[in-house]
C-alpha cells in the first residue's frame, strides 16, 4: 500500500464578534468546507462571544458586593438567544459552566475578593461556553468536529525564571510532533479555545487580552501550519483605522515586524504578541473578515511585497499618562534611571517610550499594559517623589508615522510636520527599530492629526504594491445587491423637487421621527423620555414628538419659549430645564414659572440659597469618566465643565441642607454618539451611590448620548440590550424611575442636509466638489471631525468611481464637508446629500461670512 502523506494544517482563529451571530456561524461553516476541499485539515480556535469577558470582569467586581446575578442572567440569556438561533440545544458543557459561574459568585460574596486563580478559571468560562456553542452548530451542519480543551495541548511556561502568570501566561511555540501526531487520529475539524492554557497542577491560566490571537499563533507553530488566519469584522489591516479614517487603504503586505509595529501602535485588528510564534517559524498570517470573506485580506509574512523605505500606516493610542521626572541632581549621576525604573517595577508598571536630557526623564505609561487607576499613579508618583520632582501629564494620545527606514525619508516628512505648529508635543521617539517615528500630544487633537497626517501622506499615493483600496471603495454596494433603506433613497424625487429653485435646504421627515419615538419607547425599564431640544428646535419636529408621548429637555429660556411657542397647551410638568453657568436672573425666572430645574454645582446653593427654599431640585452629577465619538461631546471627568464631582457628594447634601432645598432627583450625561451598553449602566450604579447621601433622591436621569449608525454597515444601537441591561438596575434598586434625555437618537437620521455642486477642481492627486454651502450650515465635521454620509443625490443610481474631498463657500481652510469621498463624477448643478444631519446641523447654523444657512424644510 501506498504510504499515507503527512496531513498538511491550517488554523483559523475567529474573534468575539465572528462568532456571535448565525449569519455568521454560517459563514464560519461555508469556510470550513472550502478548506477541508483543499484537501487541507483545520484547526479553529476562537473567542467567548463578543462582551461576554467583561461582563466576567464585571461579574467578579460586582461579586464582591454581592449584586452579581444581573451579570449572571445576562450571561445565561446571552449564550441560551444563540443557541436557539443557531438551532441547537444549549449544549450540557455551558450549562455546567453556567452553574459553576452562579456557585463562585456566592463564592466571591462571602470572601469579598477575587483571587487570580479564581479570576482565571471565571475569564476562561467565556471560551469555554462558546466553543461548546461552536461544536455543536458544526456538528448539526454536518461538519464532523471534535471539541479538544486547549489545556490538554497549551501549557504555561515560565519567564525569565519567574513562575508562570496565572492571568498572563506565556507558552512554547516550538513545533510538536506528539500534538501533531494526536490531532491527526482525531476526526473532522478541531475546535478548541484562545485565550486559556494549563498552568502548575493543571489550574487554569490565561493569557491576557488578545490571547486569542496568541493561542492561534501556538497552535499553528506547534502544528507547523502552512499559515495562520485571523477571522475578524475588518478585511485586513490598514492604512489607519478605517472607522475613524474612511479613506484609509488596505495593507495588502506586511513584513511581520511591520505588523507588529502596527499593531503595538493602536491598530486593535490583531494582538502583536500573535507575531513572534510566526515569525520563529515563518508561518504566514493571513487576515480575512468573517462577514466578507470574498476580500482578499491581509498577508503577513517574511517577503512583504514591497521592503523599501517607505511609510504605510497612521496609527493613535489614546488614554496615555506621561510621568516626567525632573532633578537637577540626575546630570552625570550614576544609576538615576536604573533607580527610577525600578520603582516602576516595584508597582508592576511597564514602562513604553522614554525621552531624556540631563534633568529630565519623561515616559511613557500604556493603559493596555498597566493598571492605571487614580491610586496606583498616586502611589507611584509617592515613591518618585523621592528620588525627584514628578509631574503626571494626561490623558495623552500617541500618534506614530508607521512604515520601514524611517530615518531614510524622514526629509519628505517637513510638511507633515508642519501640522504640529499650534500642538502642544510632550515626547518625540524614533524608534531604534527605524520602523516608527512617534509624537505623544494631547489626546483630544489625536483624531484630526490622524485624518490629516493620512490624507497628506498615505492616500494621495497611487497604484502601488503595499497600498490597496480604500475602506470606503472596499464598502461600495455590489452590483445585484439591494441598496439600503434610508428614508431618502425611497424619496428622492421629492427631495429633488424640494431643492428646485434653492442652492441647499434641511430637509427632516417626520415619519422617521416619529418611528425612532416608538423605537424609545419600547424601553420598559425608563419611566419617562425627554427630547433635548438642543439637537433641532423646529416647531414641527417639536409637535411631532410631542404627539409620540415625550417630554422636554431644555437648556435656556429660549428653548422653553421655543417649546411653549410650538405647544402652548403643553403641561408645565413635561418640561425640564438644565441651565450651565447661566446668571441667577435665570434660575429665578425658571422657579418662577414652575419649571422642574437641575443645577449642576455647588456655587448656586451655597451662594444663592433663597432661592431653593423648599424647593424640590435635580443635581447634575459629573460621573467622572465621558463617553462619545470625540473629546468635545464627553460631558464628565475632570476636562468637562459640567456636573459635581463625586468628591463633592457630602459637601452637596450639606450646601441642599442648608439652602433648605429638597433633590429629587439626580442627573449624568457622560457624552454624545456611543454605544457601550454599560455605560448608561454604569451611570446609574455612580448615581445611585451618591444617593445614598440624600434619602429624598426617587429618579436618576441618565442623559442621552444614544450612539446613531453613520457609515455604512454600522450596527445600530441594541435597544433590547439596553432595555435588558437597564432592566436589571431596576430589579436590584426598584426605588428609583429611570429618565433618558435622547436628542440626536430621534432627529439624526431623520435629517439631511442638501446642496447643489457649485465648481470642481484638482489639485495635484486630490480633487475637491464645491458646493453652495458648508460649515455656516453643518459645522460638526469641522467642529469635531464627525464624519456624514455623502452622496450625489442627482446620480444615486450611478456607480461612485472618483474620490472628491466635498468643500463649501466659506473662507476658512476648515471648511470641509467631507474627505476623499467615493462618488459618481460630478457635475456643475448636481445635488449632493449629507446624512444624519438632522441634529445639531441647523442648530448650530450660523451666519458667518454672511452667508445665509440652508433653510428648514419638512416632509
Amino acid at each position: 500500500m501506498p504510504e499515507t502523506q503527512p496531513a498538511h494544517w491550517v488554523v483559523l482563529k475567529f474573534g468575539g464578534t465572528s462568532v456571535s451571530s448565525r449569519a455568521n456561524w454560517d459563514r464560519i461553516a461555508a469556510i470550513l468546507r472550502a478548506r477541508c476541499a483543499e484537501g487541507l485539515r483545520t484547526a479553529v480556535v476562537h473567542s467567548a462571544l463578543s462582551g461576554i469577558t467583561d461582563a466576567l470582569i464585571r461579574l467578579m467586581d460586582r461579586a464582591q458586593a454581592g449584586d452579581a446575578e444581573t451579570e449572571v442572567a445576562g450571561i445565561v440569556a446571552r449564550h441560551r438567544e444563540l443557541a436557539a438561533a443557531l438551532g441547537i440545544d444549549l449544549p450540557p458543557e455551558v450549562g455546567q459552566q453556567l452553574a459553576e459561574l452562579g456557585r463562585v459568585a456566592g463564592g466571591i460574596a462571602l470572601i469579598g475578593e477575587v483571587s487570580d486563580a479564581v479570576r482565571a478559571r471565571v475569564l476562561a468560562a467565556g471560551e469555554l461556553m462558546a466553543t461548546a456553542l461552536g461544536a455543536a452548530f458544526l456538528n448539526a451542519q454536518g461538519l464532523v468536529t471534535t471539541l479538544v480543551d486547549a489545556r490538554s495541548w497549551l501549557i504555561a511556561q515560565p519567564v525569565r525564571g519567574q513562575r508562570p502568570s496565572v492571568l498572563s501566561a506565556s507558552c512554547g511555540s516550538d513545533p510538536d510532533p506528539a500534538l501533531v501526531a494526536r490531532f491527526a487520529q482525531l476526526p473532522g475539524v478541531i475546535l478548541t479555545q484562545g485565550f486559556i492554557a494549563a498552568g502548575e497542577g493543571g489550574q487554569t491560566v490565561v493569557l491576557g487580552r488578545g490571547g486569542s490571537d496568541t493561542s492561534g499563533a501556538y497552535l499553528a507553530a506547534r502544528l507547523s501550519a502552512l499559515r495562520l488566519e485571523i477571522w475578524t469584522d475588518v478585511p485586513g489591516m490598514f492604512s489607519a483605522n478605517p472607522r475613524a479614517v474612511p479613506t484609509a487603504r488596505l495593507l495588502k503586505s506586511l513584513h511581520y515586524d511591520e505588523a507588529q509595529e502596527i499593531a503595538t501602535s493602536g491598530a486593535k485588528v490583531l494582538h502583536p504578541r500573535c507575531i513572534m510564534p510566526l515569525r520563529q517559524q515563518r508561518i504566514p498570517l493571513q487576515v480575512y473578515a468573517t462577514q466578507a470573506p470574498e476580500h482578499p485580506g491581509t498577508i503577513v509574512s517574511a517577503e512583504p511585497a514591497d521592503s523599501g523605505a517607505r511609510l504605510k500606516a497612521i496609527a493613535i493610542r489614546k488614554g496615555i499618562t506621561l510621568v516626567s521626572m525632573d532633578s537637577p541632581g540626575m546630570w552625570h549621576e550614576v544609576g538615576f534611571l536604573a533607580d527610577a525604573f525600578a520603582v516602576f517595577r516595584q508597582h508592576g508598571m511597564s514602562v513604553d517610550l522614554v525621552s531624556t536630557s540631563e534633568t529630565n526623564v519623561t515616559v511613557s505609561l500604556d493603559p493596555q499594559a498597566n493598571a492605571l487607576d487614580s491610586g496606583e499613579v498616586a502611589a507611584l508618583v509617592e515613591d518618585l517623589g523621592r528620588l525627584c520632582r514628578v509631574r503626571v501629564i494626561g490623558p495623552c494620545a500617541s500618534l506614530s508615522l508607521l512604515g520601514r527606514d524611517i530615518r531614510a525619508i524622514i526629509h519628505r516628512l517637513g510638511e507633515a510636520f508642519e501640522l504640529f505648529e499650534e500642538q502642544r508635543i510632550y515626547l518625540v521617539s524614533q524608534a531604534a527599530n527605524d520602523l516608527n517615528f512617534t509624537f505623544v500630544i494631547d489626546e483630544d487633537q489625536g483624531d484630526r492629526l490622524v485624518a490629516l497626517l493620512h490624507d497628506l501622506l498615505i492616500q494621495a499615493i497611487g497604484n502601488d504594491p503595499v497600498l490597496g483600496p480604500t475602506w470606503e471603495q472596499i464598502n461600495v454596494p455590489q452590483a445585484g445587491v439591494a441598496p439600503r433603506s434610508d428614508w431618502w433613497r425611497a424619496r428622492r424625487a421629492e427631495l429633488l423637487g424640494l431643492l428646485d429653485g434653492r442652492d441647499a435646504a434641511y430637509v427632516c421627515e417626520l415619519a422617521t421621527v416619529s418611528a425612532q419615538a416608538r423605537a424609545l419607547q419600547s424601553l420598559g425599564s425608563v419611566s419617562r423620555l425627554f427630547y433635548a431640544v438642543k439637537a433641532n428646535a423646529q416647531p414641527e419636529i417639536l409637535r411631532c414628538i410631542a404627539a409620540a408621548g415625550l417630554s422636554f429637555e431644555c437648556v435656556s429660556p429660549g428653548e422653553v419659549l421655543r417649546v411653549r411657542q410650538a405647544l402652548p397647551d403643553l403641561d408645565t410638568g413635561r418640561l425640564l430645564f438644565t441651565p450651565n453657568f447661566a446668571p441667577r436672573a435665570e434660575y429665578e425666572w425658571a422657579l418662577g414659572q414652575g419649571l422642574q430645574l437641575t443645577v449642576d454645582n455647588l456655587y448656586v446653593l451655597r451662594e444663592w440659597p433663597g432661592l431653593f427654599r423648599d424647593r424640590a431640585i435635580f443635581v447634575r452629577i459629573d460621573t467622572g469618566r465621558g463617553h462619545g465619538h470625540h473629546q468635545k461631546v464627553r460631558t464628565a471627568g475632570t476636562q468637562s465643565k459640567f456636573g459635581v464631582p463625586l468628591d463633592e457628594a457630602t459637601e452637596l447634601a450639606e450646601a441642599a441642607a442648608e439652602a433648605g432645598a429638597r433633590i429629587v432627583g439626580l442627573h449624568a450625561h457622560t457624552g454624545s454618539g456611543h454605544f457601550e451598553i454599560g455605560a448608561w449602566v454604569d451611570a446609574a450604579e455612580v448615581l445611585a451611590n451618591v444617593a445614598r447621601h440624600l434619602p429624598e433622591v426617587r429618579v436618576l436621569n441618565l442623559g442621552g448620548g444614544l450612539g446613531v449608525p453613520e457609515r455604512p454597515g454600522q450596527a445600530a444601537l441594541d435597544l433590547a440590550a439596553l432595555d435588558a441591561a437597564l432592566g436589571g438596575f431596576r430589579a436590584a434598586h426598584p426605588q428609583f424611575e429611570l429618565w433618558l434625555e435622547p436628542g440626536r437618537y430621534l432627529v439624526a437620521a431623520a435629517g439631511v442636509l442638501l446642496a447643489r455642486v457649485t465648481q470642481l477642481k484638482g489639485k495635484g492627486e486630490l480633487r475637491y466638489v464645491g458646493v453652495a454651502t458648508g460649515m455656516n450650515s453643518l459645522i460638526r465635521p469641522a467642529l469635531y471631525g464627525a464624519w456624514h454620509e455623502i452622496v450625489n443625490l442627482t446620480r444615486l443610481a450611478e456607480t461612485p468611481a472618483q474620490l472628491y474631498t466635498v468643500v463649501g463657500p466659506i473662507c476658512e481652510s476648515g471648511d470641509v464637508l467631507g474627505h476623499d469621498r467615493l462618488l459618481p463624477p460630478c457635475r456643475e448643478g448636481d445635488v449632493l446629500l449629507i446624512a444624519t444631519a438632522g441634529a445639531y446641523g441647523a442648530a448650530m447654523a450660523s451666519h458667518y461670512n454672511l452667508r445665509e444657512p440652508a433653510p428648514q424644510l419638512v416632509l
